[in-house]
């Protein structure tokens, strides 16, 4: 019966979803006190019920229940129990559910915490979330039902994608959901808003923190997938642009711009307009790679779908969604008021000019990933758009990008002066061309990109640290701790970005039982093949024995995995982490003459790449909660004045 009651808890929430839309839209016709008051607990009950409903589908997968088709599919009885959770979003139908159960749990937090804005804009936003969700339980109601029955139940299942057998399907997944979820959260806020011509400063407060939230998820999200993908495909690669991949990376881009844009509305009621078409374009990056990911369009490990009418709903619902808000944007910019103005040399041009480069990066993205899609589907072309052409199309744009980043936190608000300017840059840019010419005359072969981009990183880091020069750090606020250490990460990342492009030595070999091989500063001799048992697979392990100069040998032990369940092999690395890089390596094939491939890397400061992720993303939360710290003081403030 847990199969039937999770279908029925689907469809009560798609009923109250439409219950809410229907309440939002009289209320804000009628403007009737008694209808407005409904739309927050249906918002609530709603977001318990999809709750329920995903909890239920998870203990079909933990009960291993074959009656059910999605876990016949995707599970198996002797899967561990960890894979048994996280494969329940592991399919095209439990990920759809996971995405509507937070796009519902999102819905019902605005209704309980959102004080801020005015009444009617917060029930046209909670209507505009209605009309989201509402498209969703129609898709998995009639085109992806998760808890399809099977007449007769197979003795066990087809078992999970063993390249998603893996930690990082617990965190991947649902990190980016909830990303892609504050998105559509802000695309709330602004359709709310410019239903009730309410687009100033204060809609841009109250739904700030929600686009913080999600672009600290999206960030985390994308830092976590990259180590994924980098440790468990077993290529040695950190980012490949492959079309998923850049499925996250767009809408990470556009919610970067709308962090920008709606701080300056928020603080300097500037960019209004601006401020709601990247609310709106940063949605319609996250339906885009919905799309993508669930339509059957991509074969990948990531795309679940094989169903061309999937992809059609999909495609359907964008459509409704994006071509809505872009026609309500333009019967409504007329009323949309400019703003207070500002020079060009000033914070809020830098933040422009930073918008500005981020929306190229993002048409550069877009148009890499979706050429080849319509040149496949309206020409019968295939062409493959890979590594250098993003390479060389963005990475010129992404280090002008990085240069005014470095400018514009040392800026003042409204007007500057471009020569003091210069004077609070001349650390920044001297520390830049420092490292530039030494890295010309030192390591001159690693690249024009690459050199440019440590040159760059080196002196972004000292601009992102100069905001708390002379400062008194203990009344230093909290978001500018967060803006500080999110510009100090990507200068991080983006040297281990660079020094892994320039720096990285790689050895393919057919090693001998015995024989060493060098890669970068390290001797690695395979020392012996054993097989070796795990909970549902079984693997060959290779024993490597590595040293580094004269220091003391270890070992490393990569397998080369057999999952019978559905019947895969895969390549599991195995990675040395020290303090200046990586020792990558994997095992592959026996030859003819019992040798065995072995692949190498030496990968110096590739960690940095993701530690810098991991700064961006605390730098948001610090911002994050400084920014509700500040909001509750000055509510309380109000409360007793």
């Amino acid at each position: 019966m847990i199969a039937e009651a999770g279908l029925a808890a689907l469809w009560i929430a798609a009923a109250l979803a439409a219950l809410q839309l229907a309440l939002a839209a009289l209320g804000v016709a009628r403007r009737d006190p008694d209808v407005v008051a409904g739309v927050r607990p249906v918002a609530v009950v709603q977001a318990l019920v999809v709750a329920l409903a995903m909890a239920l589908l998870i203990a079909l997968f933990v009960r291993s229940d074959m009656s059910v088709l999605l876990v016949a599919q995707n599970s198996h009885s002797a899967k561990p129990l960890l894979y048994k959770v996280a494969g329940a979003w592991g399919n095209h139908e439990g990920s759809m559910l996971l995405w509507v159960t937070v796009l519902g749990l999102a819905g019902g937090a605005v209704a309980v915490l959102e004080r801020r804005l005015e009444q009617s804009t917060l029930v046209a936003t909670l209507g505009a979330q209605a009309a989201i969700a509402l498209g969703f339980y129609a898709f998995l109601l009639f085109s992806s039902n998760p808890f399809a029955r099977l007449v007769t139940a197979p003795a066990d299942g087809n078992g999970l994608n063993p390249l998603l057998q893996d930690p990082g399907l617990a965190f991947h997944p649902p990190t980016l959901y909830i990303g892609y979820v504050g998105i559509s959260i802000a695309f709330s806020f602004a359709v709310g808003a410019m239903v009730t011509r309410d687009v100033g400063p204060a809609f841009a407060r109250a739904m700030r923190p929600w686009v913080l939230g999600a672009w600290i998820f999206l960030t985390l999200g994308i830092t976590a997938g990259s180590y994924w993908a980098y440790y468990e495909l077993g290529w040695g690669g950190w980012w490949f642009w492959d079309p998923v991949e850049n499925a996250s990376l767009m809408p990470w881009l556009a919610a970067t711009a709308l962090l920008h844009s709606v701080t300056v509305l928020a603080t300097r009621d500037g960019l209004r307009a601006w401020t709601v078409m990247l609310a709106v374009v940063a949605f319609s990056m996250s339906m885009i790679g919905t799309f993508l990911v669930r339509s059957g369009i991509l074969t990948s490990v990531h795309a679940f779908a094989v169903d061309p009418a999937r992809g059609s709903f999909i495609l359907a619902l964008l459509a409704i969604y994006i071509g809505g808000a872009m026609a309500l944007f333009a019967a409504r910019v007329g009323t949309i008021t400019q703003g207070r103005t500002f020079e060009f040399v000033s914070r809020e041009g830098a933040l422009v000019a930073n918008n500005l480069l981020l929306s190229v990066i993002l048409g550069v993205v877009l148009i890499g990933t979706l050429y080849p899609i319509v040149a496949a589907g309206a020409f019968g072309v295939q062409l493959s758009v890979g590594p250098p052409f993003f390479n060389k199309a963005a990475g010129p744009v992404a280090l002008a990008l990085v240069a005014i980043m470095a400018a514009g936190p040392l800026m003042r608000w409204r007007r500057d002066d471009g020569g003091a300017v210069l004077n609070r840059m001349l650390m920044p840019f001297s520390l830049t061309m420092a490292v530039l010419v030494a890295l010309i005359i030192f390591a001159s072969s690693a690249g024009v990109l690459p050199i440019a981009g440590l040159a760059l990183a080196a002196g972004l880091a000292a601009a992102s640290v100069a905001p708390l020069w002379k400062r008194n750090l203990r009344r230093t606020p909290l978001f500018t701790y967060g803006m500080v250490l999110a510009h100090l990460g990507i200068a991080v990342s983006l040297a281990g970005m660079a020094s892994e492009s320039a720096f990285t030595k790689e050895t393919l070999v057919a090693a001998r039982i015995g024989q060493p091989q060098r890669v970068g500063p390290y001797s690695v001799t395979l020392e012996g093949i054993v097989p070796v048992l795990g909970p549902n697979w079984s693997a060959l392990q290779a024993r490597l024995s590595v040293r580094r100069g004269a220091g003391a040998p270890f070992v490393l032990r990569p397998q080369s995995r057999f999952f019978s369940s559905p019947p895969t092999v895969t390549s599991e690395s195995a990675i040395a982490t020290v303090a200046d890089g990586q020792l990558y390596t994997v095992l592959g094939q026996q030859d003819g003459e019992g040798r065995w491939q072995l692949r190498l890397w030496w990968k110096p400061f590739v960690t940095l790449i993701w530690a810098g992720g991991a700064l961006i993303a605390l730098g948001g939360m610090l911002s994050l909660a400084g920014r509700v710290r500040r909001d509750g003081r000055a509510a309380m403030r109000e409360a007793y004045s």
